[in-house]
C-alpha cells in the first residue's frame, strides 16, 4: 500500500485553489524515450534543450562583459560589485510574490515574454552606450529590471518540465536541463573574453541579447500540456496573501516530505554556494594559483558537474528511496573532496578534487526537483519553486558571509573544513530521510488527495 499524506484545505480556501494531484502524462505522451538522453529526440524537449543551451551560453557570456564594462566605465571594483547585489536582491525579496502570479498564468508564454522583455533590457545597455546617453543610474536600472524578469524564468521552467515529460522522465529531463547550465559556464566566459579583446565588452551584449530572442524562438513550437487556471478572486492584498499561504502552507504544513526536501535544500545551499564563491580565495591562498590556475580550476568545477549531469539523465530515475540514497552518498563523498582540499598544495590534484565536488553536488538539484515536480499539484508549482529558490538564495548568502568571515578570520583551510561538515550534515539528514522508505511497499513517492 502506498503512504498517503493527506493535504489539509481551509474551508476559507477558494475553489481555485484546490489542491489537485498532478496528473501523469503517461497517457498523453506516447511511447517516450526510455533513456533521458532520448528526450533531445522529442520535438519538445529537444527545442527546450536547444533553447536553454544558447540562452545559457548568452547568460554566462553576459556576466563577464557586463562585470568588465562596468569596471571599464568607472574603474571601480565598489561600484562593479553593485551589479552582483543588483542581481541577488529581486530573488529574495520579490520570488514568493513572482510564484503567486506565475500559478495564474499559462509558463511558455510567460518563458517567450521573459526572454524577449531580458533581450530588449540587455540590448539597451549597448544602444544607449552608443548613444553616449548610459549612465551608470541607467545602468544599475537595466540590470535590476533585467534580474526582476530573470527571477521569473527559473520557476516557470521547472514548473513547466512536469507538463512537457511524463513523470518517469523528471530526473533526466531535470538533469538535462542542468547540463545547460554547465554548458554556459565552460564556453560562455570563453567566447565572452574573446569577443571582449575583439569587439569590446559593449558588444559582446549584443551577443547576449541575441540568445534570449534565439531561446524565445525556440520556445514558440514547443506543445506544453497545461490548462489555463479557472476564473479567480482579483489578486488584491488579501487575495495575494491568502495565496501566498495556500503556496507556504504546503510547504512547511501540509506535507513532510516537502518540508525536509526544504530543509536539505538550505543546508546543501549553505555548504555548496560558499565553496563556489570562495574558490578564487581558496586557490590563491591555499594553493598559490596563478589566474590561468584559476582559470583552470573553475573549469573542473564545470567538467564535473557536466559529466555528472549526463550520467544521470540516463539513468533509472528508481524509487524514493534509491533516490534519496543517491543524494546522500554523492554529498558525503563531495563532503570528504572538500575537507581534503584544504590539506593539498598541488594545483593538479585540487583539480581534480573539484571535479569531484562538481560531480556530487550536481546530483542534488535534479533530484529534487524531480521529487518536487512530482510532489506538488500543477496550480502550486509556481510558489512551490519560488519559495524554495528565495531559501536557496537566502541560505546561499548566508553561507557566503559567515565562509567568508571565517575565511579571514580563522583561515581558508578552517573555512573549507566547515563547508565540508555542512555537506556531511545534510548528507547525514538525507540519508536519516530516506529511512522512512525502508520497506519496499513504501518505495514511491506519497500521493495527494484531490480535494
Amino acid at each position: 500500500m502506498e503512504v498517503k499524506e493527506p493535504i489539509a484545505v481551509s474551508e476559507e480556501q477558494h475553489p481555485a485553489d484546490e489542491i489537485v494531484a498532478p496528473a501523469s502524462l503517461d497517457s498523453e505522451v506516447k511511447e517516450l524515450p526510455a533513456s533521458g538522453w532520448g528526450l533531445l529526440k522529442t520535438r519538445n524537449f529537444g527545442l527546450l534543450f536547444a533553447g536553454q543551451a544558447i540562452s545559457q551560453i548568452g547568460d554566462s557570456m553576459n556576466k563577464v562583459a557586463l562585470l568588465w564594462f562596468v569596471y571599464e566605465l568607472t574603474g571601480s571594483a565598489f561600484k562593479m560589485t553593485v551589479i552582483g547585489l543588483l542581481q541577488t536582491i529581486p530573488p529574495l525579496v520579490f520570488g514568493p510574490l513572482i510564484g503567486v502570479y506565475l500559478d495564474r498564468l499559462r509558463k511558455k508564454p510567460v518563458m517567450i515574454w521573459v526572454d524577449c522583455i531580458r533581450a530588449v533590457l540587455v540590448l539597451l545597455i549597448p544602444l544607449l552606450y552608443s548613444l553616449d546617453a548610459l549612465s551608470l543610474e541607467r545602468l544599475y536600472l537595466l540590470v535590476f529590471a533585467t534580474s526582476i524578469v530573470s527571477t521569473i524564468f527559473g520557476p516557470a521552467l521547472a514548473s513547466s518540465v512536469p507538463l512537457i515529460v511524463s513523470r518517469n522522465q523528471l530526473m533526466g529531463a531535470n538533469a538535462l536541463v542542468q547540463s545547460t547550465t554547465n554548458i554556459g559556464l565552460l564556453i560562455g566566459p570563453a567566447v565572452s573574453g574573446a569577443g571582449i579583446a575583439m569587439v569590446g565588452a559593449q558588444n559582446v551584449l549584443y551577443i547576449d541579447a541575441a540568445t534570449f530572442f534565439i531561446s524565445a524562438l525556440c520556445l514558440m513550437p514547443i506543445m506544453v500540456r497545461e490548462v489555463p487556471q479557472a476564473a479567480t478572486r482579483p489578486l488584491d492584498r488579501a487575495g495575494l496573501i491568502q495565496d501566498l499561504l495556500v503556496g507556504f502552507r504546503f510547504v512547511f504544513v501540509q506535507h513532510r516530505t516537502v518540508l525536509l526536501l526544504m530543509l536539505t535544500a538550505t543546508l546543501y545551499s549553505l555548504g555548496a554556494s560558499a565553496f563556489v564563491f570562495l574558490l578564487p580565495v581558496f586557490a590563491t591562498q591555499l594553493l598559490d594559483a596563478s589566474p590561468v590556475e584559476l582559470g583552470w580550476l573553475w573549469s573542473s568545477l564545470g567538467i564535473g558537474m557536466l559529466i555528472t549531469s549526463a550520467w544521470l539523465a540516463k539513468r533509472n530515475q528508481g524509487d524514493i528511496r534509491s533516490r534519496l540514497q543517491l543524494v546522500a552518498i554523492a554529498l558525503a563523498v563531495g563532503a570528504v573532496a572538500v575537507c581534503t582540499l584544504g590539506m593539498l598544495q598541488a594545483p593538479i590534484m585540487a583539480a581534480v578534487l573539484i571535479v569531484v565536488f562538481g560531480g556530487s553536488t550536481a546530483i542534488f538539484t535534479p533530484v529534487v526537483w524531480a521529487m518536487l515536480q512530482e510532489l506538488t499539484p500543477e496550480n502550486l508549482l509556481g510558489r512551490v519553486f519560488t519559495t524554495f529558490s528565495t531559501g536557496a538564495m537566502a541560505s546561499a548568502m548566508a553561507g557566503m558571509a559567515a565562509f567568508g568571515w571565517a575565511a579571514d578570520a580563522i583561515g581558508p583551510a578552517e573555512s573549507l573544513l566547515g563547508i565540508g561538515l555542512v555537506l556531511l550534515g545534510t548528507a547525514i539528514v538525507t540519508a536519516a530521510f530516506s529511512r522512512r522508505y525502508l520497506h519496499p511497499t513504501q518505495s514511491k513517492l506519497p500521493g495527494l488527495m484531490t480535494v
